[in-house]
């Protein structure tokens, strides 16, 4: 361990998937109460737009990303709100216009080349570089201050937005906040686990943590803990066994969720077992009648 910290590469590795760990369930959290588990890999495909961008114009793809993928996220709202019949088609369109704009762009590109495509397609945490540091770090910060300083105001609408509206809460702008937000969210993982596989990142470790917790908070919080655990140990996994970090990461919170679906059963059982009610002793006729029988 100690041999693998010495290297300047691994520690930015290391804090770089830390700070997705932490961050990307925290929105991911909203997305599974809303039914829209699939979201972060739709922003992914519309992200690659952006990160070909940045190659064509000899910008930084990851914030030439953010800026088309926050784009994106607003044109999904959007459709969601006035789409109606006509929604699924448009937000298809919108996917794959996505990936394949990107492959042109890429392709289009003097900086852009396949191989640079496919560190952002599925990730490559340990050549983060500290510019990208800076990136991962300040955005994950901006995405924790939102999802868990509003987390009452987002939990609201992801529940029940008639509800939330009828009590004045500003639905729309939530929910265009919380899709900006898994839009940044999606763009920091890009070099972790990549574009393609981040939207396991965001919903596996809530799935997991449902399937042994009671309550929004206690969920959050498990959520992050499992998120942190799978994004070190993959990037730990993938120094020694020179695998790659992302789809480690991934297989690793796919085992954590077989776990704790098989620990669910048990603590189920346990919790039906302290609800039932305490046997009655009833009268002393009733005793004397059950010594004689």
């Amino acid at each position: 361990m100690s041999e693998m910290l010495s290297y300047e590469f691994m520690q930015r590795a290391l804090l770089a998937a830390l700070m997705v760990g932490v961050a990307a369930p925290t929105v991911g959290v909203y997305l599974v109460q809303r039914r829209q588990a699939i979201m972060g890999d739709g922003i992914g495909h519309v992200a690659l737009t952006g990160v070909a961008l940045g190659f064509l114009l000899n910008q930084s793809p990851v914030w030439s990303a953010v800026l088309v993928a926050t784009l994106g996220s607003i044109g999904m709202e959007l459709i969601r709100w006035y789409g109606k019949t006509r929604g699924d088609l448009a937000l298809a369109l919108l996917f794959y216009g996505g990936m394949a704009g990107g492959v042109m762009l890429v392709n289009l590109s003097e900086g852009g080349s396949t191989a640079n495509l496919v560190t952002f397609l599925f990730g490559s945490v340990t050549t983060v570089s500290e510019s990208d540091i800076v990136t991962v770090v300040s955005l994950s910060v901006l995405v924790l201050l939102i999802t868990l300083g509003l987390r009452r105001q987002l939990f609201a609408v992801c529940q029940d937005e008639e509800f939330a509206r009828v009590t004045g809460l500003p639905v729309r702008l939530l929910n265009l906040l919380l899709a900006v937000t898994a839009a940044v969210t999606v763009t920091v993982s890009m070099r972790v686990v990549g574009l393609l596989l981040v939207s396991a990142l965001m919903v596996i470790p809530v799935a997991a943590a449902q399937q042994v917790t009671r309550g929004f908070a206690t969920t959050l919080g498990l959520a992050m803990g499992l998120g942190v655990l799978v994004t070190l140990s993959g990037t730990v996994t993938s120094y020694h066994a020179d695998v790659p970090a992302g789809a480690s990461i991934v297989l690793l919170a796919i085992a954590v969720f077989v776990l704790m679906t098989a620990l669910a059963v048990p603590l189920a059982r346990g919790r039906a077992k302290r609800a039932e009610p305490e046997p009655r002793e009833g009268s002393e006729e009733e005793r004397r009648t059950r010594a004689r029988t």
